[in-house]
């Protein structure tokens, strides 16, 4: 019995060091893949400039500086494009896009980041949505119909209700499931040595409670037009 538990004892380590190996290895020779957006380098910077269009439809924008504390909490090689769209009446969406490099880290569970912004009940769907261009296909997002309960300036608390729209996207790949990316990510890096450049794209805007349906119609419209603008349609690898 005793010399059973040594051989068991032996063959754990043994598999322990080589996963760490193997582990190393990959992160010593791993290629970073292309991502599946359009993007620009940008001189001296680890970064890239991610294409947001100006104009969607009748929407205009404004570009959306991310915060000291958002640019200091993830990893220095992270991407990010943000605007904010507004229709003539005054509907808004806010459209972001998180771009990993070679730290996978930049990419975080939809739950983690929307609770940690102070929204709680979550109603979650999956949706299709047509999308259009050169390339004609299907894209699946996430639906998630959001609410919480803000301070609002002169001291009292509101509950707000809007609708959050994502996805993940990479080279040839997109999926609206983050332990589908994680999957992916795994898959690829192992069978090919390229860790897949992965960007979590979200779209959201604040609705009246029970409007939730009739905010994603427009935001569905909106997206089916805005995607092929800087987004590569999947090869269906």
């Amino acid at each position: 019995m005793k010399n059973q538990k040594w051989i068991i004892l032996s063959v754990a380590l043994i598999l322990i060091a080589g996963t760490a190996g193997a582990l190393g290895w990959l992160r010593t020779h791993q290629k970073l893949g292309r991502p599946g957006l359009k993007t620009e380098s940008i001189p001296d910077s680890v970064q890239v400039r991610i294409l947001l269009p100006e104009r969607v439809l009748d929407f205009t924008s404004t570009n959306v500086v991310e915060t000291k504390d958002v640019l200091d909490f993830l990893p220095p090689d992270t991407s990010f494009a943000e605007r904010l769209y507004t229709a003539p009446d005054d509907f808004r969406i806010q459209n972001t896009i998180i771009l990993m490099g070679g730290d996978r880290t930049s990419i975080h569970n939809a739950d983690y980041c929307l609770g940690g912004q102070g929204f709680t009940g979550k109603e979650k769907f999956v949706e299709n949505i047509s999308i259009g261009g050169s390339q004609p296909y299907t894209l699946s997002v996430a639906k998630w119909n959001i609410r919480g309960v803000f301070q609002q300036p002169n001291g009292t608390k509101a509950e707000v209700h809007g609708v959050y729209v994502f996805w993940f996207v990479a080279d040839g790949e997109e999926t609206p499931d983050n332990h589908q990316r994680m999957w992916w990510q795994g898959r690829d890096l192992l069978r090919t040595g390229v860790l897949q450049r992965w960007a979590y794209v979200s779209c959201f805007s604040v609705c009246a409670p029970g409007q939730e349906d009739v905010t994603f119609e427009r935001m569905k419209n909106f997206i089916a037009h805005s995607v092929p603008e800087y987004q590569a349609p999947p090869t269906g690898r």
